[in-house]
């Protein structure tokens, strides 16, 4: 039975798709089947898969609004066994266009009981927000993963988000649980990094991961190539770091996974 997890923060800026892509990407490397479900219309992730947006581009959009089917909107991606149902800016419209929808807190979770199954893991990537997206998405999801950058503004509206967790779990989706919480962008050459650390620590105490996410140069340029960082720069500290994610992630739910050798390093190139 597969299982959903969900990246949130209403924060921008903290590593979010980041995470969600190469996390993805990592546990895909790794022998599982995934699905990335992008929910945000930005549609970053979306572009981090290497996935152009055309016109005539299937998205979740379309199975929202009955426009489509899951063999139109789910894509392949340049990763094995790593899929992904696209988004794009239309995607903006629907969060006004579900509140005329009975049930409307509930038509992403009714729509992914239909491939659950088929994956091992479907990985969102939540908008930068606290709307009706964000709230489909605690409702369907098994468990929620909390991106959260180290520096001190990374902390504001933390509460919120709880908030927000709490209330669907107790209106709409019991069994979701916090999965862990992943602090990014860490400098540990600066003090502020370090105290906000603790403070996360001292916060969500056994639920952070010990792996930490550095600022790493490849992390940022791998986007704009439309790569994870996996095939991009498998080398550095941030691919180095996301790897050790996936693997910390699998190992607490349990799940066996075939292990990456270090050795096997790729670097892309566009000659």
């Amino acid at each position: 039975m597969g299982k959903i997890i969900a990246f949130a923060n209403q924060k921008g800026g903290v590593g979010k798709t980041t995470t969600c892509v190469n996390v993805a990407a990592y546990m895909a490397m790794m022998g599982k089947k995934i699905l990335i479900l992008d929910l945000d219309p930005q549609g970053n992730a979306t572009s981090g898969v290497g996935i152009r947006k055309a016109k005539d581009l299937k998205t979740i959009y379309d199975l929202i609004d009955g426009e489509g089917s899951f063999d139109e909107v789910i894509k392949p991606t340049i990763v094995d066994n790593l899929f992904i149902i696209p988004s794009t800016v239309d995607l903006a419209g629907a969060e006004v266009e579900l509140i005329q929808i009975p049930q409307r807190e509930k038509i992403i979770k009714n729509l992914l009981s239909e491939i659950k199954d088929s994956y091992d893991f479907i990985l969102i990537d939540c908008p930068p927000s606290l709307g009706l997206i964000t709230v489909n998405a605690l409702t369907a999801t098994d468990s929620v993963i909390i991106p959260i950058q180290c520096e001190f503004f990374a902390l504001e509206g933390l509460t919120q988000l709880m908030n927000t967790i709490k209330l669907v779990k107790e209106y709409l989706n019991p069994d979701i649980d916090i999965e862990g919480v992943v602090m990014t962008m860490k400098d540990k050459r600066y003090n502020l990094t370090n105290q906000v650390s603790n403070e996360i620590i001292k916060f969500f105490s056994k639920k952070v991961y010990v792996t930490t996410i550095p600022r790493n140069v490849r992390l940022a340029e791998a986007p704009s190539h439309g790569l994870p960082v996996a095939l991009y720069d498998a080398n550095s500290k941030g691919a180095e770091a996301y790897l050790s994610l996936a693997e910390e992630i699998l190992k607490r739910s349990g799940t066996p996974f075939k292990r990456i050798s270090k050795t096997r390093k790729i670097r892309f190139s566009e000659d």
